[in-house]
């Protein structure tokens, strides 16, 4: 096994990773001289700010991801390889992955982030994450299992504990996630599970800080808070989990809610290769690189997106890891990497914000826009242009709208379909195995 790309006399760019940042450097690099190679563990580009509405039953993956090779089709100098990258051989000038070792010229890592449990191996284990589309599935296969057992179990402590869920993080993807289950629990549930009778699901919300979506404005946070106390989350502030054993959940405090579904979205970290480490990374394991997305001390490798770290001055303390960051990188980058090539100085990164939107429920968001701040309906629907303008393909972008018009006016998620054998064990546990 091995990648099979020819050698050519064109420079040769290794892309490692898909995502908004990869993405769009490999489409910017289109009209480059160079020969570009992609490489991710999946083979299409998800779009994770709609993974909640995917584990929630509101749309399907599908409509949500896009193959790589029906992106660059016809595409020449370009090559897509599916492989998981394991290290990174800067003397060498190779990268070493599930099939085989590749030689680069230029290597850019994008890569992005996953899940970061903070050394909790119990909650690493049990819990839920949602940072890519098996992970939003399988949390919509225990979503609707564990209300499939709560119609028939007898015992009332344990229908609770099957109807209680508990997100953990309070940013923009715990407050998206929390809002849609609650919107699930007032239109759905009712219609179908009327068996479930006097029982009710609880939706607990736990953030670390004293206040929800941290990184916006003070307004955004308190608007957002009101809209989820509103629709009945049950939001807890300033407490941490520390553990989750015998299908409960314990706080610092000593407080413990019983559940099921334990959905952790607390935080992220970059991802790791071998020899990129040491004095290369800070902290969340992102990888430290100059003003020009140059890894500290290598000149032909660089970072982009969420598994870098870059300071400038209105960003001391690095980038927010945002799609908008990656974007911006990847399309400097391209224009960089040619730059480099002409034997050009290569021009300097700097972020502008374009804002920051969250979306709590129908008609609820809340967006920050440079200097202005909005919030409800006028938030939601310059929340919903902005993604659904983001959605890859025409053909998605019609499904996307279609889903939503017709959820939204026959409040109804129809995309209720169980797809894993859940491995659900008496001490509480969670994890799926798929159908064969």
């Amino acid at each position: 096994m091995g990648f099979n790309i020819p050698y050519t006399d064109k420079k040769r760019v290794v892309i490692i990773g898909g995502g908004f940042g990869g993405l769009k450097l490999a489409e910017k690099l289109k009209k480059s001289k160079f020969q570009v190679v992609l490489i991710d563990k999946n083979n299409y580009h998800q779009f994770p700010p709609l993974l909640y509405q995917v584990a929630s039953s509101g749309l399907e993956y599908n409509e949500i991801s896009f193959p790589y090779r029906k992106i660059f089709q016809k595409r020449k100098n370009f090559y897509f390889r599916l492989a998981e990258v394991y290290g990174v051989n800067p003397k060498g000038h190779t990268i070493q992955t599930s099939i085989g070792e590749l030689e680069y010229d230029y290597l850019v890592i994008a890569a992005g982030t996953i899940t970061n449990f903070f050394g909790n191996k119990t909650i690493e284990e049990q819990s839920l994450p949602m940072k890519t589309v098996e992970e939003a599935l399988a949390l919509r296969d225990t979503l609707l299992i564990n209300l499939e057992k709560a119609t028939t179990c007898t015992d009332p402590d344990e229908k609770q504990a099957l109807l209680n869920i508990v997100v953990v993080g309070g940013g923009a993807t715990g407050v998206e996630v929390s809002g849609a289950l609650s919107e699930m629990k007032r239109f759905v549930l009712p219609k179908d599970y009327p068996d479930l009778g006097n029982f009710h699901m609880n939706i607990y919300l736990i953030e670390g800080s004293s206040k929800l979506l941290g990184a916006m404005s003070p307004e955004a946070s308190s608007n957002a808070k009101r809209f989820l106390e509103d629709m009945g989350v049950n939001i807890i502030l300033q407490k941490r989990v520390v553990d989750y054993k015998d299908g409960n959940v314990f706080l610092d405090d000593g407080q413990t809610i019983p559940t099921r579904t334990l959905l952790w979205v607390s935080g992220v970290k970059a991802v790791h290769f071998d020899h990129i480490e040491g004095e290369l990374l800070t902290r969340g394991e992102r990888i430290i690189v100059n003003e020009c997305n140059q890894v500290k001390g290598l000149s032909n490798i660089f970072a982009i997106g969420d598994v870098c770290w870059m300071a400038e001055p209105d960003y001391p303390n690095g980038h927010p890891q945002v799609a908008q960051v990656a974007i911006q990188q990847g399309e400097l980058l391209a224009e960089n990497l040619q730059r480099i090539e002409a034997l050009k100085k290569p021009r300097p990164f700097h972020y502008k914000n374009l804002g920051t939107l969250a979306t709590v429920g129908r008609n609820k968001a809340v967006a920050d826009l440079n200097k202005v701040k909005l919030h409800g309906f006028t938030a939601w629907l310059v929340w919903m242009l902005v993604h659904l303008r983001s959605i890859l393909g025409i053909k998605n972008k019609l499904i996307v709208l279609i889903d939503w018009i017709w959820n939204y006016f026959t409040y109804d998620r129809s995309m209720r379909f169980i797809l894993f054998i859940q491995k659900h064990k008496q001490d509480g546990t969670q994890g799926t195995e798929p159908t064969l």
